[in-house]
C-alpha cells in the first residue's frame, strides 16, 4: 500500500519539477542589443557557440574536455528584471515573457590550472529557442 501511495505522489508531482533548459547544442549568434565596448558586433553575429557535455567551442568560450561544469539559478521574470545585474535585459524578449528564466554559469578548469574560463551569464528561458549572453556591455542573442 505504501508503494502504491508513493507511486501516486510521484506521478502527480513529478511533472511539476523544474529543470533548466538544455544548453548542450549548437547556438548561432543572430543579433545584439546595446552598445559593445570594444568588439565589433559584425564580427560576432553569424558565428556559433557550441556545447556538448565537457566540450565547448565558439565565439565566446571554448573548453576542450578540461573540467567543464555548468550550474544555474532559476528566476521568475519579475525577479530577474528587478536584479540590477541584469537590468540591460529589459531590452530583450525576456521582458515580454512570463516563462521561467535560467541563468547559467559555465566554467572550464583548464589544463593544469591554465586556461580557466567562465561564461556568465548565459541566459535561457522556458519555451524559447533563444539564449542571451552579456558580453562587453551588450546582450548577444543566440538561437538553436
Amino acid at each position: 500500500m505504501k508503494k502504491f501511495i508513493l507511486m501516486i505522489v510521484l506521478i502527480v508531482f513529478f511533472p511539476s519539477f523544474v529543470f533548466a533548459q538544455f544548453v548542450d547544442t549548437k547556438w548561432k549568434v543572430i543579433d545584439h542589443v546595446g552598445e559593445t565596448w570594444f568588439s565589433e558586433p559584425e564580427e560576432i553575429i553569424g558565428k556559433h557557440q557550441e556545447f556538448y557535455k565537457g566540450w565547448a567551442e565558439g565565439v565566446f568560450y571554448s573548453c576542450d574536455y578540461a573540467g567543464q561544469s555548468k550550474t544555474y539559478n532559476i528566476y521568475t521574470q519579475k525577479e530577474f528584471l528587478s536584479n540590477k545585474e541584469f537590468s540591460i535585459f529589459h531590452k530583450t524578449k525576456i521582458a515580454s515573457s512570463e516563462d521561467n528564466i535560467f541563468v547559467h554559469r559555465i566554467t572550464c578548469n583548464g589544463k593544469n590550472g591554465f586556461g580557466r574560463k567562465v561564461l556568465y551569464p548565459f541566459v535561457t528561458q522556458d519555451n524559447s529557442n533563444e539564449a542571451y549572453y552579456l558580453f562587453e556591455g551588450a546582450v548577444f542573442i543566440l538561437e538553436h
